[in-house]
C-alpha cells in the first residue's frame, strides 16, 4: 500500500459498529493493547502490518500502531485517528516515526493508558458532537426553576433530541415528581455515588427511567444527599458524550458538587420573577454562579411591579435577556400533565423557540 493521500475515518453517524484495529507484532505490547481494548469494551482487529487495500486501513475508526510496526505502515494510505504505541519512554526517535507514518499522537504505556482507554471507548460508543447541556436555576425560591426546566426537558424531546432531565437538587423532592414519574423504574442519583473514571454513555442512558419520550437523573427519597464530585464528573461527561441536549435543574447554592455540575454547562438561564426582592437575590446568585458559567442569561418571569419590564430585569442584572417565561394555565391543577407537555401552549412555544436559537447559536441543527 503506497501513498500519501489523508482518509477520513467513518464517523459516528455512519452506523458502522466502532472496532479499532491494532497493528504489532510485540507480543508485550499486544498484550497490553487487548487489555486497555477490552477495559473500553472494544473487540479489535490485529494485523501485523496493514491489510491490503480494502481491508480495513481506511475504515477503522482509530488504528494503534505499535512502534516495532511502524516501518511497516510508512507506505500506507494517510489517514487520521493513527496513534503510535510504544514502552520506550526514552527513544528520541519515536516522534520521527510518527511524523513518517502520519500519527495523531505518540503514546507510551503505562503512563498514557488512561487515555487511550478514553479513546477506544469514544469510537466503541460512537461518540460524536457533545449534548448541548444548559442549567436553570432560580433568582429566589419559588421562580419556577424547575417547572421551566421540565418544560425544556419535555419540549426537546418532542422535537426528535436525545434528551436527559438532570435533577441537581438532592433536597427538591426529585424531579421525577414533577413529570408524575416517580413509582418509574430506573436509576436515581444514589445508585451512582461510587462511579469513578469513565461510564459508558449507552449504559447510563439506558439504565434511567423514560418518562415522556426523555430519560431522567432524579433523586429519590432516601437519605442519601450528596454525591462526590468524581462521580458527579463521571455521570454528566457520560450524559454529554451522548449527544442531543441535557438539561440540568440546579438548586441555588455552590458546593464541590453544584461546582462541578456548573463547570460542565454549555449556558445556564436564571429564572427571575420581575419584582425588586427577587432581583436582589437573583443578583446574589448570578454573581455566585457566573464565577464558573461563562454564559449566564436572564429568563423573567412575570407579573411585573410598577416601572419593570424584562429588558429592565436584564439591564439591573448586567445579564443578557433569553426571554420572557410566560404563564402556563393549569399547571398548578391536581393531575396536571407535564410542563410543557401542551405543544400549541406558550410555555412550550417559548421553549421551543429557545431552543431554535440556542442550537443554532451552538452549530446544532
Amino acid at each position: 500500500m503506497a501513498g500519501t493521500v489523508t482518509q477520513e475515518p467513518p464517523s459516528a453517524d455512519s452506523g458502522r459498529p466502532g472496532r479499532p484495529m491494532i497493528v504489532t507484532e510485540d507480543a508485550e505490547l499486544l498484550d497490553d493493547l487487548l487489555r486497555l481494548c477490552a477495559a473500553a469494551g472494544a473487540k479489535p482487529e490485529v494485523h501485523h502490518g496493514p491489510p491490503e487495500r480494502g481491508g480495513g486501513w481506511e475504515s477503522a475508526p482509530l488504528v494503534l500502531v505499535g512502534d516495532d510496526a511502524a516501518g511497516r505502515v510508512r507506505g500506507a494510505v494517510r489517514r487520521r485517528g493513527v496513534v503510535l504505541v510504544g514502552h520506550d519512554q526514552d527513544d528520541p526517535d519515536v516522534w520521527k516515526r510518527a511524523v513518517q507514518i502520519g500519527a495523531d499522537h505518540v503514546l507510551m504505556l503505562p503512563d498514557g493508558e488512561q487515555w487511550l482507554v478514553d479513546r477506544i471507548a469514544d469510537v466503541v460508543e460512537g461518540v460524536g458532537r457533545p449534548a448541548l447541556t444548559v442549567g436553570v436555576i432560580g433568582g429566589r425560591g419559588g421562580s419556577g426553576a424547575s417547572t421551566l426546566a421540565c418544560a425544556l426537558a419535555v419540549t426537546s424531546a418532542r422535537e426528535g433530541l436525545r434528551t436527559l432531565l438532570v435533577d441537581a437538587d438532592p433536597l427538591g423532592g426529585g424531579i421525577d415528581v414533577l413529570l408524575g414519574g416517580e413509582t418509574a423504574e430506573g436509576l436515581r442519583w444514589p445508585a451512582f455515588a461510587a462511579s469513578r473514571g469513565r461510564l459508558g454513555s449507552g449504559a447510563l442512558e439506558e439504565s434511567l427511567p423514560e418518562l415522556h419520550s426523555l430519560r431522567i437523573l432524579s433523586w429519590d427519597r432516601g437519605d442519601c444527599v450528596a454525591i462526590p464530585p468524581p462521580a458527579v464528573r463521571a455521570v454528566l461527561a457520560a450524559a454529554r458524550r451522548r449527544g442531543g441536549t441535557v438539561v440540568v435543574d440546579l438548586p441555588r447554592r455552590l458546593d464541590d458538587e453544584i461546582a462541578e455540575v456548573l463547570t460542565q454547562l454549555d449556558l445556564a438561564l436564571l429564572v427571575v420573577p420581575a419584582e425588586l426582592r427577587a432581583i436582589a437575590a437573583a443578583g446574589r446568585v448570578a454573581a455566585t454562579v457566573g464565577m464558573v458559567v461563562r454564559d449566564l442569561r436572564v429568563a423573567v418571569r412575570g407579573p411585573y411591579a410598577p416601572g419593570l419590564d424584562d429588558r429592565e430585569v436584564a439591564r439591573l442584572l448586567g445579564l443578557p435577556l433569553a426571554g420572557e417565561v410566560p404563564v402556563e394555565p393549569g399547571l398548578s391543577r391536581p393531575h396536571r400533565k407535564p410542563p410543557g407537555s401542551a405543544a400549541r401552549g406558550p410555555l412550550a412555544r417559548f421553549c421551543k423557540d429557545f431552543w431554535e436559537r440556542t442550537l443554532v447559536e451552538a452549530g446544532g441543527a
